[in-house]
């Protein structure tokens, strides 16, 4: 009779929880996507299943399965288990886990290790993670990291080198179809194709948002024939617009906007404006932006098309005088005129090869026909001969910086300078 209102108390409590807690692996076959490290015969899945789990660190976008993974483990170990939050906790707390998971072990407490589960572990700075390196060093405990940053830029190295890091990717369309069937059988819902492809689309890879968005769907749509029938209209109306992965001080930042700069480099005018879209979707500077097309229309199209400098000026002028939405447009306007033009970096080799020359090379000096002192003398004015050209000494030792490509008006300079210096 106790074991039968116990289930029933479990039930009850279980009813009360959100969707995405509900669905939370009870096996390793549960887990949804990363079948990169916890696929059959994988190392993570193996030091799972053997209870062998070291310190590692996983890291990946929201909503991938980290949490979840940690929490798994959490709950198949013999371990102690621990859990903080690297934002809210302080050194004080560190030490006080640190210090009982050292008493388990010379007390012979159980002869247990103690597992933490560190989430958002980028928010330690150094001396927070100096805290936990001789614990982590002398495998008093098992550390396990959770973040969304990159760990090789906000982990020191005597710490990382102490782990294993584990990449957590985007969960795949078929990964949250695989999802939405589980958590239909749970609820009671179908979704209709269109509702699913929509959801799908609008969670990028996120099964928390994913599940979210069908959990509010199936406790606001009413049952007909006994289902739930979760149509289009429905799921638009229960998932927020959607959310972009882009921190102005984290590696989206910076992924994005070299995929941008390096689209108008290829000349992918449709790639350019998607980037673009994304980083002022995600209230990115349009100054920022501005400069990269500015930089780009110097650097990768140069003399090929001298007007897209000035595109570009124009657009950074824009950029520091309109808001959004109105900038969008001349930033899109620059932006594809430069991945549209051809292309030449002549000029940004001719000045970097210039100031090797200045700082390395042979110092040079200037010709006393061409000095301000020596009032022209001995200096031949190029307009008073035929193609306003003459030649004549401009720089000792002469050497040749500027090579102009065949590309856009680039090759009309290139032929001009060949054919002012054919011997007559």
């Amino acid at each position: 009779m106790e074991d039968f209102f116990e289930e029933e108390q479990e039930a009850a409590v279980n009813a009360t929880m959100p969707l995405a807690a509900r669905l939370a692996p009870k096996k390793l076959e549960d887990f949804a996507g990363q079948e990169d490290i916890l696929g059959k015969g994988k190392l993570l899945r193996r030091l799972i299943e053997a209870d062998k789990v070291r310190s590692a660190v996983f890291f990946g976008p929201p909503g991938v399965g980290k949490t979840a993974l940690a929490r798994f483990i959490a709950k198949s170990t013999k371990a102690h288990v621990t859990e903080l939050n690297a934002a809210a906790a302080g050194v004080a707390d560190l030490k006080k886990v640190l210090e009982q998971a050292k008493l388990r072990i010379e007390n012979n407490f159980e002869e247990k290790r103690t597992l933490l589960i560190l989430d958002e572990i980028h928010h330690f700075n150094k001396n927070q993670q100096d805290v936990l390196l001789p614990s982590v060093e002398s495998g008093q405990i098992i550390l396990i990291g959770l973040t969304t940053e990159n760990p090789y830029f906000y982990i020191n190295n005597a710490l990382l080198s102490r782990f294993t890091v584990f990449e957590f990717k985007p969960l795949s369309n078929k990964n949250l179809s695989q999802i939405a069937k589980r958590a239909g059988q749970i609820e009671n819902f179908k979704l209709t194709t269109e509702a699913e492809e929509f959801l799908i689309t609008q969670s990028s890879g996120d099964a928390r948002r994913f599940l979210n968005a069908l959990e509010l769907a199936a406790i606001t749509t009413p049952y007909t024939g006994g289902v739930k029938e979760i149509t289009l209209e429905i799921a638009k109306d229960c998932i927020q617009k959607r959310h972009l992965n882009y921190d102005k001080k984290g590696d989206e930042h910076y992924d994005i906007i070299s995929a941008f700069i390096k689209s108008m480099r290829g000349s992918d005018p449709d790639a350019t404006v998607y980037w673009l879209a994304r980083m002022l979707e995600s209230g990115e500077d349009p100054r920022f932006i501005a400069r990269r097309i500015f930089i780009c229309a110097a650097e990768d199209v140069g003399l090929a098309e001298p007007s897209a400098i000035m595109i570009a000026q124009a657009a950074f002028k824009s950029a520091e005088v309109l808001g959004m939405p109105e900038v969008r447009i001349p930033l899109a306007e620059a932006a594809i005129y430069v991945a549209c033009a051809p292309k030449s970096n002549a000029a940004y080799l001719a000045i970097d090869a210039a100031l090797d020359e200045v700082k390395n090379g042979p110092q040079r000096l200037v010709p006393q026909h061409l000095r301000s002192s020596f009032k022209n003398e001995g200096y031949k004015y190029a307009h008073d001969y035929p193609n306003h050209y003459v030649e004549q000494e401009y720089m000792p030792n002469p050497k040749k910086f500027y090579k102009p490509t065949d590309m856009g008006k680039e090759k009309t300079i290139k032929e001009r300078q060949a054919n002012l210096r054919k011997k007559k």
